[in-house]
């Protein structure tokens, strides 16, 4: 089965995990390809949900081309549930985001839910995050001073993603060549630097549930009881 297959089976396994809303609920969408496929499951299922938070304009566009209504986090009360991807995920369900640039809002929308269901293919989970480089967001003026700062906390090489401008306007520094022993205490780090908006690591909010997509079915993997089962 081929990655693409992979991150179907994953979008899919998910509105299974949704079957308990009433119809007038609400959830937070994320960004990326395999929540492309979420997306698209969600409209063809015929699922009848009051509409999206949405985490970036991309994701924004194709709920809206569907017809799932948008509404703004400063509409609600409450969010049942956040339903994103991750570029690695450890076995303590902490994750690296942010490949696509959309991490601040990311952070933002899966803050406001009460539970988070990441779902990505098996190539996603790792012993230890950093493989993948570890993006921050930084207003442009501080682009410079920022990358300074962090090589000199981390040790590590950040690298200017050039081109690209966040939904909000800033810049993405990727950090390469990371090991992270303690998410945690690097993402509290990071967001003390100066012209830092936020970085990729989701620690301090990680998932409440993966759905992992392998070869042999979709694994259901529940950070509160521990347990996995496969479907």
């Amino acid at each position: 089965m081929n990655q693409d297959k992979l991150k179907k089976a994953a979008a899919f396994a998910a509105l299974a995990e949704l079957e308990a809303l009433a119809p007038d609920s609400l959830i937070g969408v994320g960004t990326g390809s395999t929540v492309n496929h979420f997306i698209d499951a969600l409209a063809s299922s015929g699922a009848r949900i009051r509409g999206a938070v949405s985490s970036s304009e991309a994701s924004s566009r194709r709920l809206a081309a569907h017809g799932i209504p948008l509404i703004s986090l400063d509409e609600i009360d409450a969010l049942p549930f956040y339903i994103d991807g991750a570029d690695e995920i450890d076995y303590g369900f902490n994750m690296i985001k942010g490949g696509g640039g959309a991490l601040t809002r990311e952070k933002i929308v899966a803050a406001a839910a009460s539970r988070f269901i990441c779902i990505c293919d098996a190539s996603k989970r790792v012993a230890t995050l950093g493989r993948f480089p570890l993006p921050v967001e930084v207003i442009p003026m501080a682009r410079v001073q920022a990358a300074r700062e962090i090589a000199r906390l981390t040790g590590g090489e950040p690298r200017w993603r050039e081109g690209f401008v966040t939904d909000n306007g800033h810049h993405i520094l990727d950090i390469h060549g990371l090991a992270i022993d303690n998410p945690r205490a690097l993402e509290t780090e990071l967001n003390q630097i100066a012209g830092t908006v936020t970085n990729g690591l989701f620690a301090r909010r990680g998932a409440d549930l993966l759905l992992l997509a392998t070869a042999e079915g979709v694994q259901r993997h529940d950070r509160q009881s521990s347990a996995t089962s496969s479907r």
